[in-house]
């Protein structure tokens, strides 16, 4: 659609990006190809990321993207092989394979973003998905047209109809709590290798039209090792309307200690919109992970909400039981999963990053 087009699609219907926590239909990964992603660890991906299949077709259909169609038969033997909760046989007629080809696994970043009506009547379709524009975080990592032109191939394939967003933005950058809400960093969103030419209020403009926003938090920096530029979803993530969990760093001389406390004071001075404090949760930061000396953005904010369950990055430390038992807290009706993450974290993502929900299209009446 045109700009003008798109503005009245926005001002004609009123659209809203549900919270992860709302009813998936589906959940879209894209299967692990670039062993550049994963330098010197390529081989011990796969099994993780079939792992993470096996585990969410429990909960929900899966949808993943694969460079080749050949690939597909030995793929689903992987899968089907993996562990699953309780030691169930895997559900794979829940498992759908697409031959996409794309740059990168992080979907999470470049998919379509579902936004679900929310008014009554029959003007417009129940769903919509916004195609927001990528740019390879910043421009870091070279070709990203294919992981671009996604949304695009998921709507031949699927019919829902896609508006174009004429800003830079990834999924993993922002968190929404489903009731107008938004939540996301100064360090990402207002950086200049994403949208040089728009400033904050004019950021702000467009994350309310295209994501059926009324209010937009800021936190500060992002967590040491974030190639991002300061993902909220290594951060601060909503549990709840009025609840939010953050990470926080116990060790003074660690460097995430001093930015996570800044972001821990501004989320204890947000206020919900009817002017209360948010409840503020806690989650450990595991022990630090490095690569050739890099530090890694390990944490355990980078859970995924999906039906039934919560899969939660797990790196092999005391902190670990710590996170799930929290999470397990906030999340009393889901079983709360963990997914070993530390050869997944090697390239610099987790389970957030390889997943992106499709929520289940609102039923709409007609007002009488």
């Amino acid at each position: 659609m045109r700009t003008a087009e798109r503005q009245r699609s926005f001002q004609n219907a009123n659209y809203r990006m549900p919270a992860e926590w709302a009813p998936h239909l589906a959940t879209y990964l894209v299967w692990p190809h670039n062993p550049d992603t994963w330098p010197g660890k390529f081989e011990s991906v796969p099994p993780v990321f079939a792992q993470v299949a096996a585990t969410l077709a429990h909960f929900e259909p899966a949808r993943i993207l694969v460079r080749d169609a050949a690939l597909i038969p030995d793929l689903r033997r992987m899968i089907n092989a993996a562990s699953t909760p309780g030691g169930e046989p895997v559900r794979m007629g829940r498992i759908e394979m697409l031959p996409i080809v794309t740059n990168d696994s992080w979907i999470r970043d470049y998919g379509p973003i579902f936004l679900n009506r929310v008014t009554p009547g029959d003007d417009g379709p129940r769903q919509i998905a916004v195609d927001w524009r990528f740019n390879s975080w910043g421009g870091k990592y070279g070709a990203c047209s294919l992981d671009d032109a996604v949304p695009h191939r998921l709507a031949e394939k699927y019919g829902f109809q896609v508006v174009e967003a004429d800003m830079v933005l990834e999924g993993g950058s922002f968190d929404v709590n489903g009731a107008g809400t938004l939540l996301t960093t100064e360090s990402c969103l207002l950086n200049r290798n994403r949208n040089p030419s728009i400033n904050r209020r004019e950021i702000e403009q467009n994350l309310r039209m295209y994501l059926g926003v009324e209010r937009v938090l800021w936190l500060g920096e992002g967590i040491a090792g974030d190639d991002t530029d300061g993902h909220v979803d290594d951060l601060a993530r909503f549990t709840a309307v009025n609840t939010i969990v953050t990470v926080v760093e116990q060790d003074l001389a660690d460097l995430n200690y001093a930015p996570l406390q800044d972001n821990l004071r501004r989320l204890r001075a947000m206020r919900n919109r009817d002017g209360e404090p948010f409840t503020i949760a806690t989650l450990p930061m595991p022990a630090p992970l490095y690569f050739e000396g890099v530090r890694l953005p390990a944490s355990y904010a980078n859970f995924y909400i999906a039906n039934g369950a919560v899969l939660m990055p797990s790196f092999g430390c005391a902190s670990d039981e710590v996170a799930q038992t929290t999470l397990a807290r906030l999340f009393p009706t889901r079983r709360v999963m963990a997914v070993p993450s530390i050869d997944l974290v090697w390239g610099l993502g987790a389970i957030h990053c390889l997943t992106q929900q499709h929520p289940v299209p609102p039923r709409i009446v007609r007002w009488d």
